[in-house]
């Protein structure tokens, strides 16, 4: 879940390169990929030196994350039968297929490390991408560490009882814990490199193999499911998808990758294509897991269903190997969110207003300490309004979806409004079936948007919220700059 940037974005190129890289595998030889993203970053402008195999190694690494040991259940809760569930993911990946091929038209014709805030700011001006980054700041990035710090509670909790002392909310003060701890390291300049990093996503893969061999296990000693296949009574398909997307989340990220393959026509296709496949790959042998050995009424009630597997296919022992993997997943993306958060918005704040206390950085750190602060600050903000809710996972689901699906559905848009503005632009790689393929992509992004806000809940109220206080400050601060231009 990496998740997935806001920045003025050129002067914070490096620092988005940065970030993937630590975030993902790289290469089967990082130091020779890190040699040439040197010489990239030098030269101002992302050059071609990824093959399909480092793309795909990439894509993965992006995406998969802590967010499928955590969201199966939620999409339990919301379907009916085992089938349906299953449906539902391989639906996730093929529309973050249709995604990533959009993304990767704009990535290509307009090749920028940052993403998104580029891509947005182009098709419909400097207001709208800047809320972006705004939303980033107080909502994407915020919101993900929070919830990472809850999916690290929910399943530390397994194994550490700490009711005693820390009460009903044990997990949410883990969370905060964890905040707390990285962001001591990032402000000491810690960080962890490129070679940790790799190590900490085999882990992940590692553990989604291990769920598989669990079932495999249950399946081949003939027991059966520990619960019924009882589901819910009236299929919830937008929820559901609301919650299998956000474990997709990343594919957007490495579509941008386009900009940055040797084969610059057909290259991102196929790493989209075989890392996406690869992923939803896995995820549906996690499901499937899920389901052989703790049934689907079995799976809807976990709060920690990869532990719970483990400890009834293995024993204890495998139940703490899996805990460990969770929890290690979750520190590794928050903390990739803290290397690259605080610095794409030390950028945006920079070109916005360079007066304010966010656009300074700390020269002998190396950090833009203001925005690491302030970023963990509304992240211990979010931990508690999570714990307040009792939603916990769930609440910061409800504030983080509707705001990024809303901008989703903007970059999909961003397809068709660049290709008639700018019609002679080179395009090195062309979305196929256009404008089918665009449509297709914005108009489900628009559902599951839909689908985020039609049963209002405190967190998707307070997302949006927050998102119109940016928009507020954004045009009270356009207001004050057009009065002291007024006034010279």
């Amino acid at each position: 879940m990496t998740a997935p940037d806001p920045a003025a974005v050129k002067s914070s190129a490096p620092a988005e390169r940065t970030a993937a890289q630590t975030a993902a595998p790289v290469s089967t030889d990082p130091a020779s990929v890190l040699q040439e993203s040197a010489r990239s970053e030098r030269s101002g402008q992302p050059q071609r030196i990824l093959d399909v195999k480092h793309a795909v190694a990439l894509c993965v690494g992006m995406v998969v994350g802590a967010g499928i040991f955590k969201t199966s259940p939620m999409v339990a809760q919301a379907l009916s039968t085992p089938g349906e569930l299953y449906l539902a993911w391989a639906l996730g990946g093929l529309l973050s297929v249709i995604g990533g091929l959009c993304f990767a038209e704009l990535a290509a014709a307009f090749p920028d490390a940052g993403g998104d805030y580029h891509f947005l700011r182009r098709a419909y001006g400097h207001r709208l991408g800047f809320l972006f980054a705004w939303s980033r700041f107080a909502v994407i990035h915020t919101g993900s560490m929070a919830l990472l710090g809850f999916v690290f509670g929910d399943y530390l909790a397994q194994v550490v009882d700490l009711s005693a002392w820390l009460g009903p909310f044990a997990s949410a003060w883990m969370a905060a814990g964890l905040i707390v701890l990285l962001t001591g390291l990032n402000l000491l300049g810690v960080q962890v490199g490129l070679g940790t990093q790799l190590g900490l996503t085999s882990l992940v893969l590692a553990g989604l193999l291990l769920l598989g061999l669990g079932a495999g296990a249950q399946q081949w000693h003939g027991h059966a499911p520990a619960l019924p296949h009882t589901g819910a009574a009236v299929p919830d398909w937008g929820m559901a998808m609301v919650f299998v997307f956000l474990a997709y989340g990343g594919w957007s990220d490495a579509a941008t990758l386009s900009a940055e393959m040797k084969d610059e026509r057909r290259g991102i296709v196929r790493a989209l294509l075989l890392g996406l496949g690869l992923v939803m790959g896995l995820y549906l042998l996690a499901n499937w897991a899920y389901v052989r050995v703790l049934g689907l009424s079995g799976l809807a009630a976990s709060p920690a269903p990869a532990a719970e597997l483990m400890r009834v296919a293995f024993g204890r022992g495998a139940e703490l190997v899996m805990v460990g993997v969770v929890t290690l997943t979750a520190l590794s993306v928050m903390n990739a969110i803290l290397i690259a958060g605080p610095r794409t918005t030390y950028a945006a704040a920079r070109d916005l207003a360079s007066e304010w206390r966010l656009a300074r950085w700390n020269a002998r750190r190396g950090t833009p300490s203001v925005a690491v602060l302030a970023t963990s600050a509304v992240a211990l903000l979010l931990v508690a309004f999570g714990a307040i809710t009792r939603g916990g996972f769930s609440t910061m689901v409800d504030y983080l979806s509707p705001v990024y699906w809303f901008f989703i559905t903007l970059s999909g848009m961003a397809v068709i409004v660049l290709r008639r503005r700018e019609p002679d632009r080179p395009r090195p790689f062309h979305v196929p079936l256009y404008p089918w393929l665009p449509i297709v992509f914005s108009g489900c992004s628009a559902y599951v948007l839909w689908s985020s806000l039609v049963y209002v809940k405190a967190g998707a109220m307070v997302g949006v919220v927050v998102l119109a206080l940016g928009a507020l400050m954004l045009w009270g601060h356009g207001r004050r700059r057009s009065g002291r231009a007024s006034a010279r």
